[in-house]
């Protein structure tokens, strides 16, 4: 065992052994002292400790120190009525603490009492109720400040565990002092209760048992009675003290007499209006001049003196300063921060501000948690965490959106406006600024919000800067979640369905596939809009493919075929009849002539004219389906579909191509078109 855990051990162990034997008067006087030192020592640990969980064991020690206490006690009364003397300590507190007046050291001991009583305990009692209540329902609000802190990167991974490890901490600790203070109060109504048992009782020794005059055995065990009852009062009041100054201790991490200081005489106008102020009273009334005169020319100094601190204190600032910069120009540049880039972000101007500052109102960071939240359920992919940042170098409307540090998109938004679209079915057109939806460069307006109530009646749809911000973030994440997709990504993937499907993950990594080709198949379904949540059949898919081939985009189909029932819950209605268009056949059989293999892969070779017949044709089908209103898919053989997307994925990145294969039986096609260059 530990030294600190016998020397514990001991402690309580005395507690409990005071209560049974009769401990010898210097014996007694030796552990009333260490239980003055002890209380000193809580105090003086209380006020210089810089937080309140630096003494986070302190509703366990406040248990110890109230037994250890209650113990002496209860071995003081059995020497007061036993043997009248309970020692040098009880008897010097008699005497000098009451002045040797045994009225005087009784109104001391009453006093001490009820100020221990009615102010210390009662404040720290409902001080800690409150805290505690309100710690607990503050909970849930600071978990989301820290998951919006690690969202915007303005903290690390680890900076966010300790975060939440010190706010549990923090409920831990609160809700314990909401107790523990109840024996704080419960030890002073027993060191109460045990004075006045110490007083009746030590008459009814002296006079029935001792034969003593009343008169003398007042005298005698009043003084003793009051001694001990100050002796055990004045470490209680120490330690109630401390309970008061931990409970009612901010959260600043600085020193309790910096703060108070700082606070009370920091600014110097206080003190000079205070040194007026009392000066005057000197002068003008009958208070004595000599005290508050030079009391006021006290403070009035001070005041200057911290006006010369202040100004010494910024200069000595700037000078740090200018030297921090000095250092930094002239020390080795660390370039490999500068190497780091950034998988998303979003940076805006000045204007934007308000809608990402929490204290402001802004939601935008909530709104950026929720995107990464509803494309993680939708295309079962984690997001890389997107970083929020101001530039002042863009107009102060103005954001950008980066991907690996390169910027993809931009937008702007006016901050106390709203924009409006038409959906095509409003008959009454508003007036407003013109501008386009920066998400499908859609035709809309800005209009003020005393507009917004009318456009919504007239068929508008109307969104806020946030949510056109949120909006257009989301489909760039969409349309580039394929880049943002690592290997540490993929790693942790499999790491994720080993735990409940090891015998899959060992057959297929690494014996017959790697992370970087997973990653690739992962990525091609991601590209064209594919959920990835449903890993188990995309691996065991693999696993039964790869024993043949390795190639990729060859997996990417198969792992297509058997997700053939999201793909089609994706893009077709199932009790609809989904317009579509299809591929000649004559133009498959070019494709599959032209595709030339490799060790790396294949490729089309395609005569370069019969390629941008079947672009035009493809552009022309596309144009029918949208002037119709319908969504442009093109239907192919399975063989064909890969190399006909990647021939026309440059040039309509959007256009939707699967095969026969990937279509449920009960999806109903009606073919308005097809691909042709005859």
């Amino acid at each position: 065992m530990k030294k600190t855990d016998i020397g514990l051990g001991l402690y309580i162990m005395a507690a409990i052994v005071f209560l049974i034997i009769r401990l010898p008067s210097g014996l007694l006087d030796v552990f009333m002292a260490l239980n003055i030192a002890i209380a000193l020592v809580v105090l003086f640990n209380s006020i210089f400790s810089k937080e309140a969980l630096d003494m986070s064991s302190f509703p366990t020690l406040l248990l110890f120190t109230t037994i250890f206490r209650i113990s002496l006690n209860v071995s003081s009364t059995k020497l007061i009525l036993g043997q009248g003397d309970a020692g040098h300590v009880v008897e010097a507190f008699g005497n000098f603490v009451g002045g040797g007046n045994i009225i005087l050291g009784a109104v001391i001991f009453i006093i001490l009492i009820l100020v221990q009583m009615m102010v210390i305990n009662k404040g720290s009692e409902r001080v800690a109720e409150v805290t505690a209540r309100f710690t607990l329902d503050a909970m849930p609000g600071k978990q989301m400040a820290i998951d919006a802190d690690l969202n915007t990167g303005a903290i690390t991974d680890k900076q966010a565990q300790e975060r939440r490890a010190k706010l549990q901490q923090e409920s831990a600790f609160y809700g314990a002092m909401d107790g523990a203070v109840k024996y704080v109060k419960g030890d002073a109504i027993a060191g109460l209760i045990i004075t006045v048992i110490n007083f009746v009782g030590g008459l009814l020794m002296g006079v029935l048992m001792g034969g003593m005059e009343l008169s003398e055995a007042i005298d005698k065990y009043t003084l003793l009675t009051i001694g001990d009852g100050l002796v055990s009062s004045i470490p209680s009041l120490a330690i109630s003290l401390a309970t008061g100054i931990l409970v009612t201790k901010n959260s600043d991490s600085s020193e309790l007499g910096d703060i108070v200081f700082t606070q009370l005489f920091g600014i110097p106008k206080v003190l000079w209006a205070v040194g007026a102020v009392l000066a005057m009273l000197g002068i003008i009334t009958e208070l004595p001049i000599y005290v508050f005169v030079p009391l006021g020319a006290l403070c009035i100094y001070l005041g200057f003196r911290m006006r010369d601190a202040e100004g010494r204190s910024q200069i000595e600032d700037e000078v740090d300063a200018e030297q921090e910069q000095a250092d930094e120009i002239r020390k080795p540049e660390n370039v490999v921060s500068l190497l780091q880039v950034d998988p998303i972000e979003l940076e805006f101007g000045y204007g934007i501000i308000p809608l990402a500052d929490v204290s402001q109102g802004g939601d935008l960071i909530d709104r950026v948690v929720m995107i990464r939240r509803q494309i993680a359920l939708e295309l079962g992919t984690v997001v890389p965490i997107i970083r929020m940042r101001d530039n002042i170098q863009l107009n102060p409307n103005q954001y950008i959106i980066k991907i690996k540090g390169i910027k993809v998109s931009e937008g702007e938004i006016l901050f106390d406006h709203y924009m409006a679209m038409n959906p095509g079915n409003v008959e009454e057109e508003i007036s407003g600024i013109p501008t386009f939806e920066p998400s499908f460069h859609l035709p809309a307006i800005w209009i003020t919000e005393a507009q917004r109530e009318r456009a919504e009646a007239l068929g508008y749809t109307v969104v806020d800067p946030p949510s056109i911000i949120a909006t257009h973030l989301t489909e760039i994440v969409r349309t580039y979640i394929d880049e943002l997709l690592t290997r540490q990504d993929v790693q942790n993937l499999i790491s994720n369905v080993k735990e409940s499907n090891p015998t899959l993950i060992e057959e297929l990594v690494p014996k017959l596939l790697g992370v970087g080709e997973i990653q690739k198949v992962l990525q091609n379904l991601l590209k064209e809009g594919i959920s990835i949540r449903d890993l188990l059949t995309i691996f065991e898919t693999l696993a039964d493919h790869a024993v043949v081939t390795r190639d990729t985009d060859v997996l990417t189909e198969y792992a297509r075929q058997s997700l053939k029932r999201a793909i089609s819950n994706r893009f077709f209605a199932p009790n609809e009849t989904t317009t579509v268009v299809t591929l000649d056949p004559s133009i498959e059989q070019q494709i599959m002539g032209a595709v030339k293999q490799t060790e790396q892969g294949s490729y089309i070779a395609l005569d370069p004219e019969v390629n941008q017949k079947i672009l035009k044709s493809t552009e022309a089908e596309i144009k029918k389906m949208e002037d119709m209103g319908k969504i442009p898919i093109i239907v192919t053989s399975p063989i064909v579909r890969m190399y006909y997307k990647k021939l026309t994925q440059d040039y309509y990145k959007d256009l939707i191509v699967v095969s026969y294969n990937e279509i449920e039986s009960n999806i109903e096609l009606q073919s308005v078109g097809m691909v042709s260059i005859a």
